[in-house]
């Protein structure tokens, strides 16, 4: 009897020792995830930070040489020339035409075909449909760069003929087709997160479908909308083959998209595939030029996180 009673606590210690141990490596193995984890993510801000900083070393330089006063209100550009002018301004303009055009196109046909997904496709429709629509994004950009010189811009031509061969018109346009996807992928996410009650609210009030989609979905789902927005304009803001190619590089002070210019994305690559020797002026003015593109691209992310949190305090 004694002898059953020890092996019963014998076991009993072997069993806590063992769920101990089962406890202390289960423990172990969710701090390393997590270690792990907050490794990577402080990975990604080291790398967000390196880049600021070379941006800003180098622009530093740029600006003790060039006042910051002339880079911002010059209307000329002509780094390389032999009398060089350092305004910012053409390459802004130029950029923010491009981009501001690409959106014009981008958000409404991205905004439709989100709500076509999300509320009018069946799911066969669904099924095929997106997965054709977010291989836009899978294309070389270059393939879209010539696709408007040599597609779009003839064929705005046979209409406009006085229209240059570069020109931003139709470099935006490009880039509105290929940042389609990205509106109109996040869009109909969010307008697939809003809750069925909401639907069912608004058709027992009467409401046909299109007035649910319009009054009830989008404002519902603004939120997610406004963040496919941020994403499409910070894309065609960054884009740079397309530009380079077909809306020309030569800096242009200009509203008129008819007429071609250089965008900030286009003189970078310009200018870093030439021979410039390290520390010039020139050298220092890529830095000084994206430094410039980040601060736009900031501030309109800070716009968009501000609209998505009015609308989503609202709704």
């Amino acid at each position: 009897m004694k002898t059953d009673q020890a092996d019963a606590g014998y076991l009993a210690v072997q069993s806590q020792v063992r769920n101990l141990a089962n406890d202390a490596t289960r423990k172990l193995r969710e701090r390393l995830i997590e270690f792990s984890m907050f490794l990577c993510a402080l990975f990604s801000v080291a790398v967000t930070g390196g880049i600021v900083w070379v941006l800003v070393y180098e622009s530093w330089h740029f600006f003790e040489t060039v006042s910051i006063i002339e880079f911002l209100t010059d209307t000329q550009w002509t780094v390389l020339f032999e009398n060089p002018h350092y305004g910012i301004m053409p390459l802004v303009t130029g950029t923010l035409v491009t981009s501001g055009i690409a959106l014009l196109v981008a958000l409404p046909l991205g905004t439709t075909i989100a709500i076509y997904l999300s509320e009018y496709a069946n799911t066969t429709v669904r099924e095929i449909l997106k997965p054709i629509l977010e291989l836009l994004s899978a294309v070389p950009t270059v393939v879209f760069g010539f696709f408007a010189l040599l597609f779009i811009t003839p064929l705005l031509q046979r209409v406009m003929p006085e229209l240059p061969g570069f020109n931003m018109l139709s470099a935006g346009i490009v880039i509105g087709i290929m940042i389609i996807p990205y509106v109109s992928s996040l869009s109909e996410d969010a307008m697939k997160a809003v809750p069925v009650h909401i639907r069912e609210g608004s058709y027992a009030m009467g409401a046909t479908r299109l007035q649910t989609s319009l009054r009830v979905l989008v404002p519902a789902a603004f939120s997610g909308i406004a963040s496919a927005y941020v994403l499409g304009f910070s894309r065609a803001v960054g884009e740079t083959m397309v530009v380079a190619v077909a809306a020309g590089t030569q800096p242009n002070l200009t509203l008129n998209p008819t007429e071609g210019a250089a965008t900030i994305t286009a003189y970078i690559v310009q200018v870093s595939l030439g021979d410039l020797p390290h520390g010039s002026i020139a050298y220092q003015s890529i830095f000084a030029a994206g430094l410039t593109l980040m601060l736009m691209t900031l501030i309109f992310n800070i716009g968009g996180y501000l609209l998505r949190k009015r609308f989503r305090e609202i709704y």
